[in-house]
């Protein structure tokens, strides 16, 4: 997560340059044709700049892309355990309700054999 703050924080940091540094160019006290050859070095970097924030960006949303897949199969796992300690919990409840009642447990046992699935 951190990671893809500090893309952000990147990104946002080469903009507000350009930004600022567009802003000085034409608040500057220069002739038209300084200012103008200046503005033309700026507009000849923004393709680069762009494709640097764009690269910034794609390595960011590929790391969170990992790490969400990383954490759906950590999810999946422990869900998968959760789910077996459930059943297994069950069929010992079971096994010690059985022995409790005998008589019971071929009731139940009946049923069981009604609703599982053939």
């Amino acid at each position: 997560m951190s990671n893809n703050r500090s893309g952000v924080f990147i990104g946002g940091l080469m903009l507000g340059a350009t930004i600022g540094a567009l802003t000085s160019l034409l608040v500057a006290p220069r002739t038209g044709r300084e200012t103008r050859k200046l503005l033309k070095k700026s507009a000849d970097a923004l393709p680069e700049l762009a494709e640097d924030i764009s690269t910034s960006v794609q390595i960011q949303a590929d790391r969170l892309s990992a790490s969400a897949l990383r954490n759906w199969d950590d999810t999946l796992e422990r869900l998968r355990d959760a789910i077996a300690a459930g059943v297994d919990a069950t069929q010992r409840e079971n096994q010690a309700l059985q022995r409790q009642n005998p008589a019971d447990g071929e009731n139940k046992d009946s049923l069981n054999q009604h609703l599982e699935p053939s």
